[in-house]
């Protein structure tokens, strides 16, 4: 109520301002147009005065016609005329004879007396006016001056600007209500009027009190305003009389113009008042928000009291829940770690019994040794879990061959698969690009997890197919590929399916509780897949099987074909006899970087066809699945004796013994790609003896090789130093980093051929050795194989090693196979060339 009040009294006010703004605006209308008054009658004053000294000037000299005929026009006074007393006619500046006939001084206008004529068109069609005055000589009049004066002076005198230039300003001769002027720096420049009339039919003015008031006006030579609509748009007009009557001033000037102040002040009292009522209703907001607020804190601070107890004993519930899941995580270790050390431990003391029984020794150890490594994959899970959940996991992208990947998985998975009785099927299609860059390492870490799960969890005499699927590139520098592995086994309930890719979970029932893991599996392959920038999918039922999709995008290698290996052996075309036309064309996808032409053809008889016509080949391929034995000998008849042929067959394919002993035959294991045949016809082409020392080096131990060790724990060292005694190789060891050092600073120049670090040691560690051996001023101390042999078994570790100056890293517990790979591969390299 108090703001309606408020507001009301504003309003009243606002209006009265409006008034008064109103008069203010109309008297100052009326002050300039007493201004542009004033300044038009001083123009004729000034004119009026300035001819009166001329006619002072003519009255003095001799010859006033001459002084007229010889005056110069300036920008006031266009036209200066003399005629003498006693005649009509008389002489003017501009050299014509004058006249006063086309004069009309009758209205009886006069400038400080002086007669002045009625408006009219001069010689040059501008609207001018005269003005005569007498001559006088010794009191006595000799003549007449007239003098012609032109509008546009009075133009050039007047002010710039008429309310912002929205006023309309004329200037009208009284007489002949002809608009004689509109001054250029007056109102907006349309086309103007001609006179009092038109301007009456152009703005609408028909009231007949308006023109009467005008008539009235004219006669009585006084002033008036006027309000009236002139095009939709309110206005004031006015006539305003000039040096008595003789002319008018006529125009108008829009309210708005006028009222401009007024507005401009009733629009910033409207918002002050505005701006008072929103901080009003803000206040009332905010009082009712914050009623709001504490109504809310009030129930709120009831419900906590309310429900206090429960969150506690939810509280408490939730800290037994995470104890048992705890413990349980811990009793499923301890379990899944006991059995295998309970069999390391029970075999070990079955050993001390049966030591004189080699059959029963033999049997012992090797189940040793699968305990013992089935041991160490669980630890290397939980290592792995630990270091991906901080974080730390980091993929060491090299280069690699698709081939080699599969190979290796397919070498592992097949015996597996094999002494269960099922059957394994590798399918690799659409792949364009087998050298790829990636962790090499990690994918096979994903595709064992995968596959030896659905080995595991497959029962006997089931099927488990892999397959490698080439789809739709998305760059031209990536290789789009997706892995599926499938199975017909146990699968897996929906439930089981939302928590599979969680850690320390498995799947509970009784038939895959016989099963062995510590359920890291899933967890460690989707955390490596997603780190790849890759996705993974699993899709399972219960009694009908589990298919587990990864999608990865991989850098393609640059310059991967090998033309020149081909055409250096005398290779330009390859036939291939295949009766599947898919896997052809797989074929000859992973053959088009390669530059050979491929013939291809369904069996042997249309091969046989195809060379008869004139298509010779240098290597032809045959599928041992669609064609067989027969195929394989009429191929072999119909093609020169020096062209081998590859049969293309599975791993462990049946009755291939037969088809092997077929001159220029070997055997080449599906899936088919580019690098597994160019390794075989390296084989088929290379010359025997210098194949068979080549085999012979890499199958050769360690005879006669001399190691220094550094090994502080002496169980590890005793069991090095057995291990490498039985491989034909010496010794000697030493308790840490210094004293190998100190030990390589006193032997003799080829006294050692390699030295074995461990890392972790007392005094001086592994790396901090690796540095001070590279530092010694010995030609040997740069080239001499340092082999880290550590427990830390990361490829982290295995990068810190390097960057001590070592050249490999074995992990412990130790595998002699590997070891003796990387001491024959150090000790090649370190030969001079």
């Amino acid at each position: 109520m108090i703001f309606c009040v408020f507001g009301t009294i504003v309003f009243s006010v606002s209006r009265k301002i409006a008034r008064e703004m109103s008069e203010s605006a109309v008297q100052n209308l009326s002050e300039s147009l007493d201004l542009i008054e004033s300044t038009i009658e001083a123009i004729l004053r000034s004119e009026a005065e300035f001819q009166t000294l001329i006619a002072q000037e003519i009255a003095r000299v001799e010859d006033p016609e001459e002084y007229i005929r010889s005056y110069e026009k300036n920008q006031t006074m266009s036209k200066m005329s003399l005629i003498l007393s006693g005649k009509t006619e008389g002489v003017s500046n501009t050299g014509d004879r004058f006249t006063e006939d086309g004069l009309d001084f009758s209205a009886g206008g006069t400038v400080m007396g002086f007669p002045v004529s009625q408006s009219y068109l001069n010689y040059m069609g501008t609207w001018s006016y005269t003005i005569k005055c007498p001559v006088e000589r010794d009191g006595r009049e000799i003549g007449t001056l007239y003098a012609e004066y032109i509008y546009d002076a009075v133009d050039r005198s007047l002010p710039d600007g008429f309310y912002n230039k929205q006023a309309s300003l004329y200037i009208m001769d009284a007489e002949s209500q002809r608009f004689v002027l509109k001054p250029k720096g007056m109102g907006q420049r349309s086309a103007g009027h001609l006179n009092l009339a038109d301007f009456y039919q152009a703005n609408d003015i028909k009231a007949p009190e308006i023109r009467r008031e005008v008539d009235a006006c004219l006669e009585s030579g006084k002033n008036i305003l006027f309000y009236h609509d002139i095009r939709n748009v309110r206005a004031l007009s006015y006539m305003w009389a000039v040096n008595g009557g003789t002319i008018f001033l006529v125009g108008y000037v829009p309210v708005q113009a006028i009222q401009r102040e007024g507005q401009t002040v009733n629009q910033n009292i409207f918002i002050v008042v505005a701006s008072m009522l929103a901080a009003f209703f803000l206040c009332i907001l905010l009082y009712y928000l914050n009623w709001r607020q504490q109504d809310k804190l009030r129930r709120e601070q009831e419900e906590e009291r309310r429900v206090h107890s429960q969150q506690l004993a939810e509280a408490l519930q939730a800290a037994q829940i995470a104890s048992e899941s705890k413990t349980t995580f811990l009793s499923n270790m301890s379990h899944d770690i006991r059995t295998p050390m309970n069999a390391v431990l029970g075999f070990t003391t079955l050993l001390a019994t049966d030591a004189e029984n080699p059959a029963k020794v033999r049997e012992y150890t090797r189940k040793i040794m699968a305990s013992g490594q089935h041991l160490l994959s669980l630890i290397n899970d939980i290592l792995d879990v630990s270091k991906i959940e901080s974080g730390k996991v980091v993929l060491n992208l090299e280069k690699f061959a698709l081939n080699d990947v599969v190979s290796s998985v397919d070498a592992i998975i097949q015996p597996m698969a094999r002494a269960r009785q099922q059957e394994f099927h590798l399918e690799v299609t659409g792949v364009r690009h087998e050298y790829l860059v990636g962790d090499e390492t990690r994918i096979n870490q994903i595709l064992i997890n995968l596959l030896s799960n659905a080995v595991k969890y497959t029962p006997e005499r089931g099927h488990i197919w892999f397959r490698i699927i080439g789809l739709k590139q998305r760059s031209s520098q990536y290789e789009h590929i997706r892995i599926e592995v499938e199975d017909d086994g146990y699968g897996m309930t929906p439930e089981y399916l939302k928590t599979i890719f969680d850690a320390f979970t498995r799947a509970e029932n009784s038939t895959t509780n016989k099963v062995q893991g510590t359920g890291l599996g899933m967890a460690i392959t989707k955390s490596i897949v997603e780190l790849m920038g890759g996705t993974i999918e699993v899709f399972s039922e219960v009694d009908r099987g589990t298919l587990f999709r990864v999608d990865l995008e991989l850098r393609i290698q640059e310059e991967q074909a090998d033309q020149q290996f081909w055409t250096q052996r005398g290779v330009f075309r390859i036939l291939v006899v295949d009766g599947d036309p898919e896997s052809r064309e797989n074929i000859r996808t992973l053959m088009e970087e390669t530059g050979l032409q491929l013939k291809t053809a369904a069996d042997s008889r249309e091969a046989g066809d195809l060379l008869r016509s004139g298509g010779d080949c240098q290597l032809a391929l045959l599928d041992w699945e669609t064609c067989g034995l027969p195929a394989a000998r009429e191929l072999r008849e119909v093609l020169p004796a020096g062209v081998p042929i590859l049969l293309l067959a599975e791993f462990g394919a049946e009755n291939t013994a037969q088809a092997l002993e077929i001159p220029r035959t070997g055997l080449l294991t599906k899936p088919f790609f580019a690098s597994a045949l160019r390794e075989k016809a390296e084989e088929l082409w290379a010359e025997p003896g210098k194949a068979d020392a080549s085999e012979a080096g890499e199958d050769g131990g360690l005879e006669g090789i001399r190691f220094l060790a550094a090994e502080d724990n002496e169980i590890n060292a005793e069991i090095l130093a057995e291990l490498l005694e039985i491989e034909g190789a010496s010794c000697e060891i030493v308790q840490n980093g210094r004293l190998a050092v100190e030990r390589f600073r006193r032997a003799e120049a080829g006294e050692f051929d390699a030295i074995l670090m461990d890392v972790q040691m007392p005094v001086m560690n592994g790396h901090e050795a690796a540095r001070a051996i590279r530092a010694l001023e010995r030609e040997d101390a740069k080239r001499i194989p340092i082999i880290a042999m550590t427990a830390n078994a990361f490829a982290e570790d295995e990068k810190a090693a390097l960057d001590a100056g070592m050249d490999a890293h074995v992990p412990k517990p130790l595998d002699m196979e590997l070891l003796k790979k990387v001491i024959r591969q150090c000790i090649r390299e370190e030969e001079p060339q």
